[in-house]
């Protein structure tokens, strides 16, 4: 313990000072590591996190250099080296991108929209980086169409093509990106013609899975028209909504991509290189026609639940008809047991012997006179 202080220093026995820091450091690290309520806290560390980067790899002629890469490193390489890098993320948070932008020079604009993850299918140019949104989308296997059944899940991925770089950042599980690397990775020659190479390939794999969905959406809706149109399967209207409103979702992600790959593709595009420009056109012509599965999907659609209303209008009309025709014979009953219900002193037939059941009779022969012509008629 100490046992006398000198000019604001602690002399400990036998002549140690404890000098202010000393005894202070401590207190500052369980201040950093405890908060107000005592629950505690590490402070996040500096830079993108290490989770954020799926993978960052460097490319020269074609071939990916080996060796675990930083970022900024591979940049630097890249520059002097004459290749590129391909830099992978899922869903990083403002902080990590902003300190990835401030390495490869990218618009805030474009760096916000890629951290949002909110954003229709589209190709922006900032500068000499081009920004391109792809929605992505895959189909959910389910064994029966509910009225909550997730059909098609959607995310997105967003491309920064870059003069010695691209950044790929991934929302969503709908499609992974790591057999597009390994595909191109066995493809040097490809890899040859840079960055748009990679932007290629990941456009096109995002097509071939709308391809995909479109063609197991087909199977749905097949299943859905013989359901729908089956008299005794009870299919509610509300899986008609469900299946147009997963639908709708999937046409959101197909149709707006139309307009950015015209523009890759147009022959006054200077950035894309010639080569790559051929194959974007092939991704086009998927792309086109899966645009006209989903149209013809929609309008098949429309029809089903135009056909399911008329069924429910035509149902409700004939309910209404076995209702009426079952009112007309009970008001056979009710008039003659109305009219013998008044007490009038002079009626004919009240003091008949075979009165009784001779009304019964009658009501028993018109009841059963309008019950067949009725059901002659359809309405029973």
């Amino acid at each position: 313990m100490a046992d006398r202080t000198q000019r604001g220093r602690t002399v400990l026995p036998g002549g140690r000072v404890l000098r202010p820091a000393a005894w202070t450091a401590p207190v500052r690290a369980m201040t950093r590591r405890f908060n107000a309520d005592g629950s505690q806290h590490t402070p996040e560390p500096a830079g993108p996190r290490r989770a954020a980067v799926v993978d960052c790899a460097l490319y020269v002629d074609g071939r990916r250099q080996p060796g675990d890469w930083n970022y900024a490193d591979a940049l630097a390489a890249a520059r002097r080296d004459d290749g590129f890098v391909w830099l992978g993320l899922h869903e990083p948070e403002l902080d990590e991108m902003s300190a990835i932008a401030a390495t490869y020079g990218l618009h805030e604009l474009a760096v916000e929209d890629a951290v949002k993850a909110e954003q229709r299918p589209k190709l922006e140019q900032f500068g000499d980086v081009s920004f391109l949104v792809l929605r992505t989308a895959r189909y959910c296997p389910h064994a029966e169409l509910t009225e909550t059944s997730e059909v098609v899940e959607t995310g997105q991925v967003m491309l920064f093509i870059g003069p010695n770089f691209l950044i790929s950042v991934r929302h969503g599980d709908a499609c992974r990106l790591a057999p597009v690397r390994a595909d191109l990775e066995a493809k040097g020659e490809l890899l040859l013609h840079g960055p748009w190479a990679v932007a290629y390939a990941v456009t096109d794999r995002v097509v071939d899975l709308y391809l995909e969905v479109a063609d197991q959406l087909e199977d749905d809706l097949d299943a859905l028209e013989v359901d729908v149109f089956d008299r005794q399967s009870g299919h509610r209207i509300q899986r008609i909504y469900q299946m147009k409103r997963e639908l709708v979702e999937f046409k959101r992600a197909v149709v707006p991509l139309q307009r950015p790959l015209l523009t890759l593709t147009a022959q006054t595009n200077r950035d894309v290189p010639k080569e790559i420009r051929r194959y974007f056109r092939d991704v086009q012509d998927h792309l086109s026609r899966t645009v006209e599965q989903v149209n013809s999907y929609d309008d098949l659609l429309n029809s089903i639940l135009q056909a399911r209303l008329a069924q429910v209008t035509v149902d409700q009309n004939n309910d209404m008809r076995k209702i009426a025709a079952w009112a007309a014979i009970a008001a056979v009953w009710t008039a003659i047991a109305g009219i013998y219900g008044m007490n009038f002193d002079n009626m004919p037939e009240l003091k008949w012997t075979y009165g009784y059941p001779g009304v019964w009779a009658v009501m028993l022969a018109s009841s059963f006179t309008l019950y067949r012509w009725f059901r002659r008629n359809g309405w029973l």
